[in-house]
């Protein structure tokens, strides 16, 4: 018996988790409920808005009892049928709205399939988040032979998902294409017609090896260098080495840099990142090294706020270490040092960080950064992006 490994994310509407008819507390001498503090509404759409993308499950306090309480058919008390006839009229009936599949099918990794869904997914966060179109995805990767393909499809046809494969082996994706027909499943091949147009601009035929297979190259080893580089110089070691990185980093804590580096290393650059901290003299070589490769951080106080004070609370903070990290005035003091520091080399643009996934600030400083490299003419409106 063959076992597949799948990537399992379920997003489901906010509104299955609500009961329809809440009651009051009967109890008059019953002691009020203390109810945690709320954020901003438009934080909390940006944060469910990024776990669907991610593929992070919606993963709220008694969520999953509450639709199971709603949902008799799912916890497998009833069928479907009889559910519909004990709950009387149409009107009367929890609306139930399945969810519905999407299976990722891939001969090597799957990251190309699993980036291009969930690229694809972000155009639907208004439905996901607000309107209830529950969807769940399967990543099936490793698949390099017709029967473990076939098997997967004929379990896509039982859930009537959607295919999406990336395999690089014409054979192998022409059988998905043929199954997908003959069972009647709507299928994308992402890896096919790109490959097909390369191949014909080139005027060379492709491999046909799935990604990952062919020798290692220079491209590789350049990466794993510059992953090691950028290890090495986080949070602002050796400053005296910031001369050899391809992109420095500036801003203040918590504005995203290392995990905003690591994402840029993978892609072959060198990345240092230096700290903006009040009273922490900037090491000279931060200003003595080309200007242009430079890139200022910021973000919104209020969520800068937000996430001190959960990485305080998460690394244990109390009393004054906690209240000099996270309170207000201090975040608007740091924040305002950086803009100081940043309005005193105007070379560097400034990237404001809120509200943008490491991807999108990443692009726009890999944009901003071969501009320059290429000498194209920069946007001369604003500095801040």
């Amino acid at each position: 018996m063959i076992t597949f490994s799948t990537i399992n994310s379920r997003y489901l509407s906010p509104a299955a988790s609500l009961s329809p008819n809440p009651k009051p507390n009967s109890d008059p001498h019953a002691e009020p409920q203390r109810r945690k503090p709320k954020g901003s509404s438009q934080l909390n759409r940006w944060s469910m808005a990024r776990a669907i993308r991610s593929g992070r499950k919606l993963d709220r306090p008694g969520h999953r009892n509450q639709v199971a309480e709603l949902n008799p058919v799912a916890r497998g008390d009833l069928r479907e049928s009889e559910f519909k006839d004990s709950s009387g009229s149409d009107d009367e009936a929890v609306e139930m709205i399945s969810a519905k599949s999407i299976y990722m099918i891939s001969d090597g990794t799957g990251w190309t399939a699993e980036h291009s869904v969930g690229a694809a997914l972000g155009q639907f966060d208004y439905c996901l988040i607000d309107r209830g179109c529950p969807v769940n995805t399967h990543l099936f990767s490793g698949i390099d032979d017709a029967e473990r393909l076939m098997q997967i499809i004929k379990q896509a046809a039982k859930e009537r998902a959607l295919v999406v494969y990336t395999l690089a082996d014409p054979s192998m994706a022409e059988s998905a294409k043929q199954a997908c027909n003959l069972w009647g499943l709507p299928s994308t091949d992402i890896l096919g017609p790109i490959t097909e147009a390369i191949a014909t601009h080139l005027g060379v035929s492709p491999s046909g090896l799935p990604r990952g297979t062919a020798p290692l190259s220079e491209e590789y080893f350049q990466r794993i260098e510059a992953i090691e580089f950028t290890i090495k110089q986080d949070d602002g070691a050796l400053p005296q080495n910031l001369y050899k990185a391809d992109i420095v980093l500036a801003g203040v804590s918590r504005t995203g840099k290392t995990p905003l580096s690591i994402y840029l290393a993978q892609k072959g650059y060198k990345v240092a990142n230096v700290p903006l901290v009040i009273g922490i003299q900037l090491p000279k070589s931060l200003f003595s090294i080309d200007p242009e490769k430079v890139f200022g951080l910021t973000i919104n106080p209020v969520v800068l706020q937000a996430i001190r004070r959960a990485r305080a609370k998460t690394l244990g903070f109390t009393g004054e270490m906690s209240s000099s990290y996270s309170e207000m005035d201090h975040v608007r003091r740091e924040l305002e040092f950086a803009r100081k520091v940043f309005a005193q080399n105007p070379v560097w643009p400034v990237i404001e960080v809120t509200g943008k996934a490491i991807e999108e600030t990443a692009a726009v400083i890999l944009r901003l950064y071969h501009d320059r490299k290429n000498k194209c003419a920069m946007p001369a409106i604003s500095r801040r992006y």
